[in-house]
């Protein structure tokens, strides 16, 4: 059973457009594949499939959709507010942000909204832990 299972993240986007354009713009990503009907894009994302939709129901969850891990939140911040990139502030139990940064013990944490309303959370984590997700995916991929 699932000897050759894949998985993708997925986000809605009610524009394809607006979409396409804010991924290029803000992230520097371009699809790697676009479906037939023109209903779907795809992205290489640090080696994640991820698949934008249309959707009619894009940035209604209130939650994180999708999650992004760098070496550099400082340095990924500035260049994404520069693409006009609004981070989110929070003041929830347990979950704090400073001029939109969460200190969470090692890690350091940021939130913002795509172009659809999408929440997508950003982190640093320590070195130990990138490490580690470097092996965990080198293993998954059989490389390792």
């Amino acid at each position: 059973m699932f000897e050759k299972l894949m998985a993708t993240a997925v986000l809605p986007a009610s524009d394809l457009g607006r979409a396409r354009q804010w991924w290029h713009d803000v992230l520097g990503r371009d699809p790697v594949y676009e479906d037939t009907e023109g209903e779907a894009l795809f992205y290489d994302i640090g080696g994640t499939m991820l698949m934008v939709y249309r959707s009619d129901f894009a940035g209604t969850a209130q939650n994180t959709a999708f999650n992004l891990v760098t070496e550099s939140l400082d340095r990924d911040m500035t260049a994404m507010r520069t693409h006009g990139v609004v981070f989110h502030d929070y003041d929830l139990p347990g979950l704090k942000t400073v001029d939109g940064v969460a200190q969470m013990g090692e890690q350091r944490g940021a939130w913002f909204s795509d172009s659809e309303g999408n929440i997508i959370a950003i982190g640093e984590v320590s070195a130990q832990m990138w490490e580690m997700a470097a092996k965990l995916r080198a293993s998954a991929a059989g490389m390792a």
